[in-house]
């Protein structure tokens, strides 16, 4: 069956558009209504689907239910990625004529089940389990304790072809199959079962089920998006309900967070009030800082605030091994981290670059009496200069060029930096590492640096950590250092460590593999302000709906959305006075 809307044809007059002025004169003539210009152009319906416009529509309506359920078992359902439109219909039933029927039902089923006991036969178990359920619902509606009701759910999916809405339909019955839900498609009634699923509570199909008031309850597809617990920091106001967003990264699969948001969205903000707030829970705090942002807040924090430049006082050696529990292959794993830090270090190598790096790397360690031995690894680590000495004496083209570009850090203007033994530790509960005086070329060095670095420091004491990485591009745009931070996030949770990763440059992290992989590894994400040109993106990676895509452009500062697991809402930060004046 095809409706077709005829379009009638007028000269358009003065300054108005041609297609207004149709419309207006045919009003005006009083050959169609508001409701003839609203509608489609275009209605097919065929057997198993129905066409309008350029969208066509399959309708579902369900004939059997699982004899088990929890509340909200309609959640993946109602969460379907893709539109549906569900509609349930309710009709209250008088208890008198279900009562007369029950006791009709109870007395078949009595009588199948003692004739069967008299012939000797077992007795059928699923007319057992009926008249057991029966029994039950009749007591409780003679107490008044539950009403009865017929219900009907029915399910209508768009798509914007028939190969999207058989794909869509196979998956739908999957979903409903794992809820042990029998669902029918409503074969040559299309265009019933559509109406039915408008909000218009115009029930065509009248296919119902009858259900008790408790059974009726789990049906309902409200869930709440409250994520407070017991226990936790604040993180915000839940925009969706109002309620406290108190949560606990540390009960998630892993501690890892990201931070995604436009500059000057709030992000150093919110991550300076969590730092704060994990304090309070005796949860040491160390931050990676390439612009300096949080050395005031270490000062009011009485934290301690490492600066790294030529002249700093500090200093980190690079080829220092951990000699506290070090792992069977320690010094392997070293120098396979010190092959990512060399190549950031001196740029691309070719294959036999990297195979003479190797043989220089090892014997850099074996000169210093180093070797597999873990009683050799508490001997004085090598410096950066013993590998430089062990490249320039190999004396070949290769090595020298290798030599070459390491002499800055030994004998130029980084020398002071990495080419001396480490000199601190990290004992106070609030540490930061400052690199902002650093040229910008050196920053993704010190950053893997330090990183390499905490990493020895956590792993000599298990306790509950939370390093920060800010401007965590730094190290994603070059593979190596990218790679390193993502394996440091997948090893954190063994160390009871959190992992927090911020950025600006959300396509840059992005459209990098590394960078993907770390909010796949990061059970706490958290989206602020976007650009217009960075939010399809997002939308892409985190799945949103079109109403989230706009939230995010449109929201203030401090303002975004909270991932915690499978559950997430809008959030806004919010902070004492007391708090905003030790971050400001």
């Amino acid at each position: 069956m095809v409706f077709g809307l005829g379009k009638k044809k007028s000269q358009s007059t003065g300054s108005v558009p041609a297609s207004a002025q149709n419309v207006a004169n045919v009003i005006a003539k009083g050959t169609v209504s508001i409701k003839d210009i609203i509608a489609p152009s275009f209605v097919e319906v065929d057997f198993n689907h129905l066409k309008i416009d350029d969208k066509y529509y399959r309708t579902f309506y369900v004939i059997g239910y699982p004899r088990y359920v929890s509340a909200n078992w309609l959640y993946s359902l109602i969460t379907f990625d893709h539109p549906l439109y569900i509609s349930m219909y309710i009709y209250p039933t008088e208890s008198k004529s279900v009562l007369e029927d029950l006791k009709q039902k109870i007395a078949e089923m009595e009588a199948t089940i003692e004739g069967q006991i008299k012939a000797g036969k077992v007795v059928d178990p699923t007319v057992q389990v009926a008249l057991d359920d029966a029994l039950s619902l009749q007591a409780e509606l003679a107490k008044g304790a539950e009403r009865f009701f017929q219900f009907g759910l029915y399910i209508t999916v768009p798509a914007d072809s028939l190969e999207e809405l058989g794909q869509i339909s196979k998956q739908i019955d999957s979903v409903l199959a794992s809820l042990l839900i029998v669902a029918k498609q409503a074969t040559l009634e299309m265009e019933e079962g559509f109406k039915s699923t408008l909000p218009m509570f115009y029930d065509k199909l009248s296919v119902w089920r009858n259900m008790d008031t408790t059974s009726l309850a789990t049906t309902f597809p409200f869930s709440t998006a409250s994520l407070t617990r017991n226990e936790g920091i604040l993180y915000g106001v839940n925009q969706h309900d109002g309620s406290l967003i108190i949560f606990d990264r540390f009960t998630l699969e892993n501690a890892n967070s990201v931070i995604l948001g436009k500059s000057g969205g709030g992000k150093s903000f919110f991550v300076k009030l969590e730092a704060m707030r994990l304090l309070m829970m005796d949860i040491q705090v160390m931050i990676i800082d390439p612009e300096n942002e949080y050395q005031k807040l270490s000062t009011s924090m009485g934290g301690e605030f490492i600066e790294f430049s030529s002249n700093s006082a500090y200093k980190i050696n690079p080829f220092e091994l951990n000699d506290v529990e070090p792992e069977p292959d320690e010094l392997q794993n070293k120098i396979l981290n010190l092959h990512s830090l060399m190549r950031v270090i001196m740029g691309d190598l070719t294959p036999a670059q990297d195979a003479l790096l190797d043989r220089a790397l090892v014997s850099t360690y074996r000169q210093k009496g180093i070797t597999q031995d873990p009683e050799t690894f508490s001997i004085e680590a090598p410096l950066l200069e013993d590998l430089y000495k062990i490249l320039m004496g190999m004396e070949t083209p290769e090595a020298k060029e290798l030599g070459d570009r390491l002499e800055k850090f030994v004998k130029g203007s980084a020398a002071g930096i990495f080419n001396q033994q480490s000199n601190f530790d990290i004992r106070n509960p609030f540490t930061v590492f400052g690199i902002r005086d650093l040229e910008e070329n050196l920053r993704p060095i010190a950053m893997y640096i330090v990183l390499d670095y905490i990493w020895n420091r956590v792993r000599k004491e298990k306790k509950k950590r939370v390093l920060i990485v800010d401007e965590a591009w730094y190290l994603i745009k070059h593979k190596d250092s990218g790679t390193y931070l993502f394996n440091f996030a997948k090893r954190a949770r063994k160390y009871l460590l959190g992992l927090t990763t911020i950025t600006q440059d959300v396509e840059d992290f992005l459209s990098t593999n590394e960078g993907k992989a770390i909010i796949t590894n990061s059970s706490l994400q958290v989206i602020l302000k976007q650009s217009t040109a960075a939010v399809d993106k997002i939308t892409e990676t985190f799945y949103l709906t079109g109403g989230e895509k706009h939230f995010l452009l449109s929201a203030g500062v401090g303002e975004g959305l909270f991932f915690a697991g499978q559950s997430h809402v809008g959030f806004k930060v919010i902070a004492s006075e007391e708090e905003k004046g030790l971050i400001e």
